[in-house]
């Protein structure tokens, strides 16, 4: 989908709906540079953290009531970051429903000129070798389905949608090698899929390629958020724990089904002329 070219007035203003570890980085950047942000978050607490540390933050609930949804100050700014996560873990299946909620209350309000959603890479689940955006998603999972779903809101917005879809994140209070310490009274992890590669990004690279988008002239559609760093796990895994000196960890047995999915990052590179900070993420453990 190619929309008409749009353009940002002196006034440029961004709202981060679910303003977490990533949107907190990007809102201090996007301040750095003089650009008014309002943030938004579920959490009266984080609320209160965000406007102490000087990022002007409101309370966001969803779902909501449509009328008090369309009435709040978010969508006053030129751009909205639609930062909120899917929580499939935590058993909820709404996350394109919320979504749909943001794009409808946008359109109703009128102002927003341009919404980015920070997908996930976890929409290509299903597929090997090398994806891109380009690639047939496996729409059998649910999933790959509210992901997709999700997607889509955002795309048919019209004014203009863009979507990136970020790879695993690190970077600060994100060192994957703390992914392989045990929670209190649990046992040494034992990780899987040792031969499979990795799907990387570090925080800085993800607010890099968010602010691309947000001051790209022409809409990209969809976007991946991906270093070049696709080493196995193993390799990987190892290293992080060497780095903050922990014992190597423990793989599984290799199973046959291993998946071998790389994902590209060449669009983000091509067409946003982005070059990466941190593009090999073995050098930076």
């Amino acid at each position: 989908m190619h929309k008409q070219a749009y353009q940002f007035k002196d006034d440029f203003s961004v709202g981060i709906i679910g303003c977490g570890w990533l949107g907190k980085a990007l809102a201090v950047t996007l301040l750095e540079r003089n650009i008014s942000v309002l943030a938004t978050s579920s959490q009266t607490n984080n609320v209160e953290q965000l406007n102490q540390q000087g990022i002007n933050a409101q309370q966001c609930i969803l779902p909501a009531k449509e009328k008090a949804l369309v009435q709040h100050d978010v969508f006053t700014q030129q751009s909205l970051v639609i930062a909120i996560t899917p929580q499939f873990k935590q058993g909820r299946i709404d996350y394109a429903d919320k979504v749909s909620e943001l794009v409808s209350a946008a359109e109703q309000r009128g102002l927003v000129q341009h919404i980015i959603l920070l997908s996930s890479t976890a929409v290509y689940h299903g597929l090997e070798g090398k994806v891109d955006e380009a690639s047939q998603l496996n729409l059998s999972t649910q999933k790959v389905n509210i992901l997709h779903a999700a997607e889509q809101s955002v795309l048919n917005f019209s004014k203009h949608g863009s979507v990136i879809r970020l790879a695993g994140l690190v970077g600060p209070e994100r060192h994957p090698g703390k992914f392989l310490l045990p929670k209190k009274g649990q046992l040494n992890k034992i990780l899987s899929n040792s031969t499979s590669p990795v799907n990387l990004i570090h925080q800085q690279d993800a607010v890099g390629l968010i602010e691309s988008l947000l001051f790209a002239k022409s809409s990209l559609g969809v976007v991946n958020g991906v270093s070049d760093t696709h080493v196995n796990k193993r390799l990987y895994y190892r290293t992080a724990a060497k780095a903050l000196s922990l014992d190597a960890p423990i793989f599984s047995p290799r199973h046959a089904n291993e998946t071998t999915r790389v994902v590209s990052g060449e669009k983000a590179k091509q067409v946003l002329s982005y070059k990466f900070t941190y593009p090999d993420l073995l050098t930076w453990l």
